[in-house]
C-alpha cells in the first residue's frame, strides 16, 4: 500500500487527490479495508461478550450475593472486601503476566499497541477490577480487545501470504488495522461508531489523504461491529451495556444566565478533573517500586473512599463505585432527587477513589470522569438563570474535555447522550468543551511535574497515535 504517513497533511489541489487515488486504487489497501470490514464482526463478538460478563459478574457482586446472604442492598462496609479482593487478585496480573494487564489509566487511552500476547492480561485485569467496584470504565480494555485481535489477524493473514510468495505486510498496516480494531470495539460502549471515529480522527492530528486512508478501514470496522454488537444483543436478550441515558431534564434553548453560569462551572469541574489527574500520576510513581503490595493498598483505599461516601451519605455504596454509568442514568433521570450535599459527597469521594484507580488499577479513564462532571452540573443547576438541563450538558462536556483534552469528540459524545434534547444545547457544550481544555492545558503549564508529558491523557488508540509520528 502507498504510504500513509503524516505527509499527506502537507498534500493539496491535484497532487493530494492524486496522491490518494493511488492509495484507494492500489490492491494492498483494498484488501486492508476487506479485512477491516471483516474484522468488525468477531471484533464486535468478542466486545459483546466481554461486556456481556463483566454485567454478569457486576450484577452477581452487587446484587445477587448480597441478596443470598439477606441484605437488602449491598452494605456501608461492601467495597472494603471487594476492592481488596479487586487488589489481590490484579497483583499478579500487573507483575507476571504479558502487558502488565494493560495500560495504567491516568495515561490515558494511548500508548504502544496492545499486542495478541497481552490480550488475555488486559481482559483478566478487567474482569478481576470492574465488577468488583474499582472506578474505572470498560472502554480501555475494550481498545485493547480490539486492538490485539487486529494484529493477531494480520500476524495470521501475513504468514498466509508468505506461503503463497507474497511480500510481507507493510508496517503501516499495522498502524491502520490497529486503529480499526480499537475503533470497533470501542464503538460498542459508547453506543455509536460516530464518537469512536470522531475520537480517531481527533487523536490522530493529521490531514488529506493521510486523513482519508486512516478513516475508511475505521469507518468499515466500527460500522459494522456497532451493527453485529447492537443485532446480537438484541438477539441474546443480554444486557450491552453501551452508555446511554434513558431521561433526561426537559431542555431550553439556552440565555445569557446559562453561558455566564456554564464557563465558571466548566473551569471548576477542569480543576477537578486535574486534582484527580494529578493525584493518579503521584500514584503511579509510588507504585513503581513494590507493585504488588502497593496495588493493593491503593485498591484498599480506594474502598476506604466508596465506604465514606456510603457513611457520610447514609446511600449504598454502589453510587461511588464502579464506572458509574448506572449512576449517571440515575442522575440524569432524577436529577432533583439528589440533595446538594450528597453530590458534593460524590464528588469528594469518588473522585479521590477515581484518582487512585487511575494510578493504580486497570480500566478506562471516562466514564467516571463524566458522572463527577453530570454530579456537578445538576448541582450547580439550582442557580438563579441556571437550570438541570443547562447544567448537565456543561457538567458532560467539560469533564470529557478536561479528562480526555479532545474537546470535539467530548461535544459529539454529550449531544449524543442528551439526544434530541441536544440540539438546542450544542453551542453551550462547544464553549465548555473549549474552557474545560484551556484550563487544563493553563493547569498542565503551571503546576505539572515534568514526568506529567509521559503520563499525557490523550484519549486515543495507540494505533492513531503512531499514524500521526
Amino acid at each position: 500500500m502507498a504510504d500513509v504517513d503524516a505527509s499527506g497533511a502537507h498534500q493539496s489541489g491535484t497532487g493530494g487527490a492524486q496522491g490518494l487515488g493511488a492509495v484507494l486504487r492500489s490492491r494492498a489497501y483494498v484488501r486492508l479495508l476487506l479485512l477491516s470490514a471483516l474484522l468488525g464482526v468477531p471484533v464486535s463478538l468478542a466486545s459483546f461478550a466481554f461486556i456481556s460478563l463483566e454485567h454478569e459478574l457486576q450484577h452477581a457482586v452487587w446484587e445477587s450475593l448480597p441478596d443470598a446472604l439477606g441484605m437488602k442492598a449491598a452494605p456501608w462496609w461492601w467495597p472494603l472486601l471487594t476492592l481488596t479482593l479487586a487488589g489481590l487478585l490484579l497483583a499478579p496480573i500487573v507483575t507476571r503476566m504479558a502487558g502488565k494487564g494493560g495500560h495504567i489509566p491516568v495515561q490515558g487511552l494511548g500508548g504502544p499497541p496492545i499486542g495478541p500476547k497481552a490480550v488475555p492480561g488486559v481482559v483478566l485485569a478487567a474482569l478481576v477490577c470492574l465488577p468488583l467496584g474499582v472506578v474505572l470504565g470498560p472502554e480501555a480494555p475494550l481498545m485493547g480487545l480490539g486492538s490485539g485481535l487486529a494484529l493477531l489477524a494480520l500476524q495470521y493473514g501475513s504468514r498466509y501470504g508468505k506461503r503463497h510468495g507474497e511480500q510481507g505486510n507493510d508496517p503501516q498496516h499495522a498502524v491502520v488495522l490497529g486503529a480499526a480494531g480499537s475503533t470497533a470495539a470501542i464503538s460498542t460502549i459508547f453506543g455509536s461508531p460516530i464518537v469512536a471515529v470522531v475520537m480517531t480522527l481527533e487523536a490522530a492530528g493529521i490531514g488529506g489523504p493521510s486523513l482519508v486512508a486512516l478513516l475508511l478501514p475505521c469507518l468499515l470496522a466500527s460500522g459494522i461491529g456497532a451493527l453485529v454488537f447492537t443485532g446480537f444483543g438484541n438477539f441474546t436478550g443480554l444486557e450491552i451495556g453501551a452508555l446511554s441515558l434513558p431521561s433526561v431534564p426537559t431542555a431550553m434553548a439556552p440565555d445569557t444566565g446559562d453561558f455566564l453560569w456554564g464557563i465558571p462551572l466548566a473551569v471548576l469541574i477542569a480543576v477537578v478533573v486535574f486534582c484527580a489527574h494529578t493525584l493518579g500520576r503521584y500514584v503511579v510513581a509510588w507504585t513503581a517500586r513494590r507493585t504488588a503490595l502497593r496495588t493493593v493498598a491503593c485498591a484498599i483505599a480506594a474502598g476506604v473512599c466508596i465506604t465514606a461516601y456510603a457513611l457520610v451519605t447514609g446511600r449504598t455504596p454502589e453510587e461511588a463505585a464502579l464506572s458509574g454509568q448506572a449512576t449517571l442514568a440515575s442522575l440524569a433521570g432524577q436529577p432533583h432527587a439528589w440533595p446538594v450535599a450528597v453530590l458534593a459527597a460524590l464528588v469528594l469521594f469518588k473522585g479521590v477513589a477515581w484518582g487512585i484507580c487511575l494510578g493504580s488499577l486497570r480500566g478506562g479513564p471516562i466514564f467516571p470522569g463524566m458522572l463527577i462532571g453530570a454530579a456537578l452540573g445538576i448541582a450547580f443547576g439550582g442557580l438563579p438563570g441556571f437550570g438541570m438541563a443547562a447544567g448537565l450538558a456543561v457538567g458532560l462536556a467539560a469533564s470529557c474535555s478536561a479528562n480526555t483534552r479532545l474537546p470535539v469528540t467530548s461535544t459529539v459524545l454529550a449531544t449524543l447522550l442528551l439526544g434530541k434534547d441536544a440540539r438546542d444545547a450544542v453551542p453551550l457544550m462547544i464553549i465548555a468543551s473549549v474552557v474545560a481544555l484551556v484550563t487544563t492545558e493553563l493547569l498542565r503549564a503551571r503546576f505539572a511535574s515534568p514526568s506529567a508529558a509521559s503520563t499525557s491523557s490523550t484519549s486515543s488508540t495507540s494505533s492513531t497515535r503512531a499514524s500521526a509520528a
